[in-house]
C-alpha cells in the first residue's frame, strides 16, 4: 500500500518523513520538506503540539503560530507511553525515509525510538535530531531559542549602546536550525541515493547561532574583537542604518565607494565623496561621527518618501521601515505572491522557486489526529477503537 497522499508531486515525492518534532525548529524543517513533496506524518501527543495553544493570535480556535509551520502534513496522535501507540510509532519509524525529533538527547531511548533502535529496524533511515546545545555536555540544557539568543551572545549585540540587551523579534535560531536540518537531511538523502547508506544528522541551536552570527563571531575568533551593542549601526560600514529625514527615518545602505559617491551626488553634497576622511569604507567607519551630521543636514530637506524615490533612482540602496503588514503588502506589490491559502488557511509562500518542481500547497495545517486512522491503515495496524 502506498504512503498517504503519495500521488503528490515535487522533488521529494515518495519520501516519507516521520515527524516527532514540536514547536518550531523541527516543524519548520518538515514543512519545508513537505512543500517540496515529502509525505510528512506529524506525530503529536494527546494534547497536541504546544503551539496549537499559543494564543493570541488565533484563527478558528488554533494558534496562528501552529498554522505558520504545519501545512502539508498529516497528524496522528500517539501516546508513546501506551504500548499500542508505541507499536504504531515503531512501525512508522521502520517505514520512514526520514525520522526527525527535537526531544532532549536520549529522551526517546525509553520508547525504543533512539537512533540505534530506529536504525536497527530501518538501516537506511535518515535520523535527524535537533537539540539546544548538542548531545555532549549540553545534553541536559533545555533548548529554548530565547536562552540561546542570550547564551550565544546575540542579545549582547541587540539594542542601543549602553542600554539593555534585547531578543530578536523572531525565534531566529529555531528557524535557522530548522533550515540547517533540512539541508542536512537533503544531503543525507543524496548520499543514500549514491551509496544506499542511511545516517544520523545532528543539529543544535547554539552551533546554528554561532554560524548565523557570521561577521560578529568572526570579529572575535579571527580578529580578537568582542563586538558590542551598536543600536542600528553596523560594525564595519557607514552609512548602513536608519537615518532621519525631513519627516521620518529611511534605511540608507552605502556599502561600497561607488554607492557612497552616488549618495553624495544625489543629496547635493558631491564634495563629501572626495573628502579624505570619507574616501574609503575604513575611513568612513573611523570618521562616522564627522560624516553623520553632514548627511543628516542634507537629508532633512526632504521627506523619507521623496528621498526613497531620489536615492533609488540614483542607485543607492535604501528603503522605508515597514510594519509586518507593510512588508507583506510590498511583497505583493512586487509580484512575489507572498500568501498561499491551502484549504482557505493563509500562510507564507515557500521562498524557493523551482521551475520544474514547484512547491505544493495541498493541505492546510491538520486538525489534531485528523489522519490517525489513515496512517494506521497504511502501516497495516488496526484503527483506534471509538
Amino acid at each position: 500500500m502506498s504512503a498517504p497522499g503519495s500521488g503528490t508531486s515535487g522533488p521529494l515525492s515518495g519520501i516519507v518523513v516521520a515527524d516527532f518534532s514540536r514547536v518550531l525548529a523541527g516543524p519548520y524543517c518538515t514543512m519545508l520538506l513537505a512543500d517540496l513533496g515529502a509525505e510528512v506524518i506529524k506525530v503529536e501527543g494527546p494534547a497536541g503540539d504546544d503551539t496549537r495553544h499559543w494564543v493570541p493570535p488565533v484563527r478558528d480556535g488554533v494558534g496562528t503560530y501552529f498554522l505558520a509551520v504545519n501545512r502539508n502534513k498529516r497528524s496522528i496522535v500517539l501516546d508513546l507511553a501506551d504500548p499500542g501507540d508505541a507499536e504504531v510509532a515503531h512501525a512508522l519509524s521502520a517505514r520512514a525515509d526520514v525520522f526527525i525529533h527535537n526531544f532532549k538527547p536520549g529522551g526517546l531511548a525509553k520508547f525504543g525510538l533512539d537512533h540505534d533502535a530506529v536504525a536497527a529496524r530501518n538501516a537506511d533511515v535518515i535520523y535527524c535530531e535537533i537539540s539546544g546545545f548538542g548531545a555532549a555536555e549540553g545534553a541536559s540544557l533545555p533548548g529554548y531559542d530565547l536562552l540561546v539568543q542570550a547564551m550565544s551572545g546575540l542579545m549582547s549585540l541587540t539594542g542601543d549602546p549602553g542600554g539593555p540587551p534585547y531578543r530578536s523579534g523572531i525565534s531566529v535560531f529555531d528557524i535557522m536550525t530548522g533550515l540547517h536540518s533540512a539541508i542536512g537531511i537533503l544531503a543525507a538523502l543524496h548520499h543514500r541515493d549514491l551509496t544506499g547508506q542511511g545516517q544520523r544528522v545532528e543539529t543544535n541551536l547554539l552551533s546554528t547561532a554561532l554560524s548565523t552570527m557570521v561577521n560578529q563571531v568572526s570579529a572575535y575568533i579571527a580578529g580578537g574583537v568582542v563586538p558590542h551593542r551598536m543600536g542600528n549601526a553596523h560594525l564595519s560600514l557607514f552609512p548602513y542604518e536608519p537615518l532621519p529625514t525631513g519627516d521620518g527615518e529611511l534605511i540608507v545602505a552605502a556599502g561600497n565607494n561607488g554607492q557612497f559617491r552616488r549618495l553624495c551626488a544625489a543629496i547635493g553634497a558631491p564634495e563629501l565623496a572626495d573628502d579624505g576622511r570619507f574616501t574609503t569604507v575604513g575611513r568612513r567607519n573611523d570618521n562616522r561621527e564627522e560624516l553623520r551630521p553632514r548627511l543628516l543636514e542634507r537629508l532633512a530637506t526632504r521627506s523619507a518618501q521623496e528621498w526613497f524615490t531620489v536615492l533609488t533612482e540614483a542607485g543607492v540602496p535604501c528603503g522605508p521601515i515597514n510594519d509586518v503588514r507593510g512588508g507583506v503588502e510590498l511583497a505583493d506589490e512586487l509580484g512575489l505572491e507572498p500568501v498561499v491559502s491551502p484549504d482557505g488557511v493563509p500562510s507564507v509562500r515557500n521562498p524557493v522557486r523551482m521551475s520544474a518542481t514547484p512547491a505544493r500547497y495541498d493541505l492546510a495545517p491538520p486538525a489534531l489526529d485528523a489522519h490517525g486512522d489513515e496512517v494506521r491503515a497504511w502501516l497495516g495496524l488496526p484503527t483506534r477503537k471509538a
